[in-house]
């Protein structure tokens, strides 16, 4: 069946993304500087990129850089004079990035922030409301990202929190895997802030069995 569903997103790669160069020197590059292949695929970076341009954002936050690849979507949704915060535990991922984006065309969008996406984020106490938020880093923190995605945001600011599915794993009440724990704290949260409202979706594809979060800031 895994085969089929990269049969399947190929397919939709195919006859509705086209091909990229700058994306696929991107994916080349994490590739070939030793970054793990956990980017989204391309199929989920053109929706990412849709729901940006959808909810109308002029500023977007990414938790979770890696080497770029999604956040060359974000950027690219932008309008003119947009602007994308992205934060990235890693120096070396970000160099990489850095990289990525230069040759992509949007690193003048961009500011790439280095360290713990929880220190990051508690050092943004002057900023303008984010429009839009990617969440895709530690699992474990995934509610305390979307908390302070709420408190960075707007009413009407959209949240995107990757990988809550887990092939099923999020499942599990007893798992000890800290990404599971973390997942499953962040539907508690979500189930019960009045904040928000949101869903998720599972998804199949060449990230074999997972889905998302998708939510709004009330």
């Amino acid at each position: 069946m895994g085969e089929r569903w990269q049969a399947v997103d190929d397919y939709i790669a195919e006859k509705l993304l086209g091909d990229d160069d700058a994306l696929a020197a991107t994916l080349a590059n994490n590739a070939g500087q030793g970054l793990p292949p956990i980017d989204v695929s391309a199929a989920q970076g053109k929706m990412l990129f849709l729901l940006a341009q959808i909810a109308g954002a002029r500023r977007i936050l990414e938790i979770g850089t890696l080497g770029g690849y999604s956040t060359i979507w974000l950027a690219r949704a932008l309008p003119e004079g947009g602007s994308l915060v992205t934060l990235e535990l890693e120096a070396h991922h970000a160099r990489v990035a850095r990289e990525n984006l230069e040759r992509a065309g949007v690193s003048g969008k961009v500011d790439i922030r280095i360290g713990p996406a929880a220190e990051s984020l508690a050092a943004m106490t002057d900023e303008a409301p984010f429009d839009f938020v990617f969440i895709d880093a530690d699992k474990q923190s995934n509610a305390h990202y979307v908390a302070e995605a709420i408190r960075l945001g707007r009413p009407g600011t959209t949240i995107i929190v990757d990988n809550v599915v887990r092939e099923g794993g999020v499942l599990e009440a007893d798992s000890d895997d800290e990404r599971i724990v973390g997942t499953r704290a962040l539907f508690d949260m979500l189930g019960g802030d009045p904040r928000l409202d949101a869903t998720a979706v599972q998804t199949v594809g060449a990230k074999k069995w997972d889905g998302f979060v998708l939510a709004r800031v009330l």
